[in-house]
């Protein structure tokens, strides 16, 4: 799972990016310092492995993971190419979903590109690049389908009818992610790659002064949170500089922090959570001895197919799936003493795997 995070210059992405990943990535206040995208990997926050690793003695703990980008911030004319904007969009298309950053900070010492704070303006000004770049990827695939409905082949009509659709929902300045369509549609629609049709989640970046307090007294992230609302996106408040800060610190440190704000989690750890949410994504367990591990599988999946994700074997050669749910798990203490009581249950190839089933293959090639 790669998710980019985007947005003007000087907005926070980078800051935003060092707090996520420790990586480091360079963070100034000049327009493109980010040039090349800064890549960092991030374990989905899961508690549920640390308990089962004590339960198993276990040598080793492996989350599940997001793979974050830092990609180049975008100005007006992108989509024609100024700035950065060929390579932003060229980096921004290898994504699966988009963490938008809005400034909603004022500081008179870091410069804005259009010299003045105003979210929903940034907010259109990169929607509009990316509205723009997908409008003419679009047209060109109508126009080549339009030219091939005189083959007399129906698939092109239906091609070109859709095409025609989205290309005018497209130019009445709307993203293709809020297109109405059926589930064939859809499908087709995710063949496109459209950058405007990946699931994005809008993020409010505060000062360190807004820590804390209501909704309410923040106008500008409020903003942000009701444009979210109005797309059905998701949205988060977030102070990247904070969250740098408490990337820093030691555990005991960074929990008496949160305290003092009444938090219980940091702001990345809701951003790593809510972006595994927003692809549709669930962790199922393996644990033993030799290691604790969650494996990420869209919802919906079955077991053969979960069980491909450890091995293509296990998928091929699936003869079932031995399974627990992981709160009875803890609270029997075992597999075994689960499986004595009855509470192991043994599924076949039309389970639909959930989150937190902690499993056990049975499969032979």
């Amino acid at each position: 799972m790669k998710l980019g995070v985007v947005g003007l210059p000087n907005v926070g992405k980078s800051t935003l990016f060092n707090a996520i990943t420790k990586a480091g990535a360079e963070c100034a206040n000049y327009p493109f310092c980010t040039i090349e995208p800064n890549v960092g990997i991030v374990a989905v926050p899961d508690v549920r492995l640390e308990v089962l690793g004590k339960m198993y003695n276990t040598k080793k703990i492996t989350p599940a993971v997001v793979e974050f980008v830092d990609i180049a911030g975008l100005v007006k004319g992108a989509s024609k190419g100024e700035g950065l904007g060929n390579k932003f969009l060229a980096n921004i298309r290898e994504t699966d979903a988009i963490v938008h950053v809005v400034r909603c900070f004022a500081d008179e010492n870091v410069t804005h590109v259009d010299d003045s704070v105003d979210p929903l303006r940034d907010i259109e000004t990169i929607n509009l690049e990316l509205i723009f770049a997908d409008t003419e990827s679009v047209k060109k695939r109508l126009d080549k389908a339009e030219s091939m409905i005189k083959t007399g082949d129906k698939k092109y009509k239906i091609e070109a009818e859709f095409l025609k659709r989205l290309f005018d929902h497209l130019s009445d300045l709307k993203p293709a992610r809020t297109l109405a369509c059926t589930d064939e549609e859809k499908e087709y629609l995710n063949s496109l790659f459209l950058i405007t049709a990946k699931p994005v989640i809008y993020t409010a970046n505060i000062g360190e002064k807004d820590m804390g307090k209501p909704e309410d007294q923040l106008p500008f992230a409020k903003a942000v949170i009701d444009f979210a609302k109005s797309e059905n996106a998701e949205s988060m408040v977030i102070c990247a500089k904070t969250e740098e800060e408490l990337s820093e610190l030691e555990d005991d440190e960074r929990q008496m922090f949160l305290e003092d704000y009444g938090l219980t989690e940091s702001g990345l750890d809701r951003l790593v959570k809510t972006s595994y949410k927003l692809l549709g994504l669930i962790s199922y367990l393996t644990a033993g001895e030799k290691e604790v591990r969650a494996w990420t599988i869209e919802s919906g999946t079955k077991a053969p197919q979960a069980a491909g994700k450890i091995h293509t074997d296990f998928e091929k050669g699936f003869i079932r799936a031995e399974i627990v749910d992981y709160d009875v798990l803890v609270e029997l203490g075992s597999f075994n003493a689960a499986k004595e009581k009855g509470k192991v249950r043994s599924e076949g190839k039309e389970y639909v795997v959930k989150d937190g089933d902690v499993v056990l293959f049975r499969f032979n090639v």
